[in-house]
């Protein structure tokens, strides 16, 4: 990692100027707007063509990936005067991203977490795109970083005035065919319900309105200058909550944070890439093009050094929930961003010790072009079939099993049924055969769910019956209580308590109180059960109009005569009248 900050800053003229300016780049291509518009229309074809017919068969999936990504990339990089490269590259990108995307379909259940590769590798591409055209594939780490740091922006203002162009051009297309159903001429109506031509429209209407905006560079460079303003007037503000932020971690200590939210780690890697943005915003392409003012690089300043604390607050937020909970693969995921953006702030901590105030702007661009290709290429290895991190996630987990940190009632079985793919699967049908009776047990009921949401109610269900209240005489009747609410996936959403409020026929009676009207029950003598109470006398009604009823630890729970019986909590009425 030392690489990406143990170079000196750039001197060279042609690294510092102006790409608008720059003779490299090409001039005005009065048919780019046609060729792009017809280059994305037939794109947007063969995508319709290739996915019609299931979005699980993995050619299919493959060949459409080749034609959105491929024609996406050719569409920013290619040039009347500049065609072999760009179409070598454009290939490349969509043979890439169509075997990621026959490797994710032909996944199946095998693997869990086969989106992940797919945003590896469109991440990859992204990256990627920029460095191509500042011409990195040439240069290699001698690319003028304001050639990349151009492309990025105008390849993003490009792209989203050209999606925004896309909007508009169906809304228009959707007034004409109103205008058209006045004369009862119904045939755009029924385009526009063509899947096939709804890629095609797009394709059109996207590759015009990018041919239009490339074309104008010196537009975009303008836009370019007008954004990073906009952005960089965020700055300040963020630069002293983030210094209000750290003053009170000081104060009240980190564990503050792990108290406050589970969200912790995505709440500091969302300040994180803000800082990053920001940063850079301000900063620009050299310091002959930064903002002039001292608030503003200050506030910069701030933002590029607050971002390593903030990653090191998150890695250990994660770290914590990985010591409670241990590996999964959305978690290990999770851990690979959380070292990336370390990494960033790492080398941007480096640059200003080594540039100190004069000198540190010149070492934290270059080390952006390094950070670049750094996080370019661990998404690309990331996106191939190298890593299953189920298997990974499965055997940390039945490590924790097996050495006690978890104990086999706490265990998360459904997360081998579901989380971790083929692996956890195997492993889970292993501890159905296991020699303690409680483990193969609860692996056979977590083994036959048929969905996701039954274990993830089951798992509520268990902690709300486990937390509950129980009021009773016995510990047997305690116990029989419990297993009939767990047995019925009973969920406590408001409170949560059984009180034994009288005696009925065949035993104790007792009353649940949960939500609404409240649920009676009777602990049978002769079956050591509980049994819904039967209702011999009159019908039971719920009262909605009396909302919820909450009974704490210390309410009084009572039976009252009402012409009838009527259950009471804290001298309330609790309950419609009965019997």
């Amino acid at each position: 990692m030392s690489e990406a900050v143990d170079i000196e800053p750039e001197a060279s003229s042609e690294a510092n100027s102006n790409p608008a300016q720059n003779p490299a780049f090409p001039d005005d291509w009065s048919l780019r707007p046609w060729v792009l518009a017809g280059l994305l229309a037939i794109a947007g074809l063969g995508v319709h063509l290739a996915s019609d017919g299931g979005y699980d068969v993995p050619w299919r999936m493959a060949l459409t990936a080749f034609f959105f990504f491929a024609a996406g990339v050719a569409a920013f990089t290619l040039d009347r005067d500049y065609l072999i490269p760009p179409a070598i590259f454009a290939g490349v990108s969509g043979l890439v991203m169509a075997g990621i995307a026959w490797r994710a379909t032909s996944a199946g259940d095998y693997y869990s977490d086969s989106s992940f590769w797919v945003a590896a590798g469109i991440l990859a591409v992204t990256l990627s795109l920029p460095l191509f055209q500042a011409g990195f594939f040439k240069k290699r780490f001698d690319t003028s970083y304001a050639d990349a740091h151009y492309f990025v922006w105008t390849d993003a203002i490009s792209g989203a005035g050209a999606l925004a162009f896309t909007g508009l051009s169906w809304l228009v297309l959707l007034l004409l065919s109103s205008l058209f159903e006045l004369l009862n001429i119904n045939i755009i109506e029924e385009l526009m319900r063509e899947e096939w031509f709804g890629w095609v429209f797009s394709g059109l209407a996207f590759g015009a309105a990018l041919g239009v905006l490339r074309n104008q560079i010196k537009v975009l460079s303008t836009l370019q200058s007008v954004v990073l303003l906009v952005l960089s007037l965020l700055a300040v503000p963020l630069a002293i909550a983030l210094i209000l932020f750290l003053l009170a971690m000081i104060v009240s200590g980190p564990d503050v944070l792990w108290e406050a939210t589970r969200s912790a780690t995505p709440v500091l890697l969302g300040c994180a890439v803000g800082a990053f943005v920001l940063t850079n915003a301000v900063l620009r392409d050299d310091d002959a093009d930064m903002t002039k003012s001292r608030v503003q690089q200050w506030a910069a300043l701030i933002l590029a050094l607050g971002i390593f604390p903030l990653t090191v607050f998150a890695a250990v937020s994660m770290g914590t929930r990985i010591a409670q909970h241990g590996l999964s693969p959305e978690r290990i995921w999770a851990l690979i961003a959380i070292v990336v953006a370390t990494t960033f702030g790492l080398v941007y901590l480096i640059a200003f010790i080594r540039g100190r105030m004069a000198g540190w702007r010149d070492y934290l661009r270059t080390s952006n072009l390094h950070l670049a290709v750094l996080v370019s290429t661990i998404a690309f290895i990331l996106a191939m079939p190298l890593f299953n991190f189920g298997a990974i996630s499965t055997s940390n987990q039945l490590s924790r099993l097996q050495s006690g940190a978890v104990s086999v009632a706490d265990f998360d079985y459904a997360a081998l049924r579901w989380d971790f793919g083929d692996a956890g699967r195997e492993t889970l049908t292993e501890l159905t055969k296991s020699d303690n009776a409680e483990m193969a047990k609860l692996a056979k009921a977590a083994e036959d769910m048929e969905s996701r949401y039954g274990g993830r109610r089951a798992a509520q269900s268990r902690d709300a019956v486990e937390k509950a209240i129980i009021d009773v005489s016995e510990e047997r009747i305690e116990i029989a209580v419990r297993t009939y609410l767990l047995e019925r996936g009973y969920l406590c959403r408001i409170a949560c308590r059984v009180s034994q409020i009288g005696e009925a026929e065949d035993g104790p009676l007792l009353a649940v109180i949960a939500q609404y009207d409240p649920e009676f029950l009777v602990f049978n003598e002769a079956t050591g059960e509980v049994e819904e109470m039967q209702i011999r006398h009159g019908t039971m009604q719920q009262d909605r109009s009396m909302g919820a009823v909450e009974a704490g630890p210390d309410a009084e729970v009572e039976l009252r005569p009402f012409t009838g019986r009527q259950l009471y909590v804290d001298g309330k009425p609790a309950s419609a009248p009965f019997e």
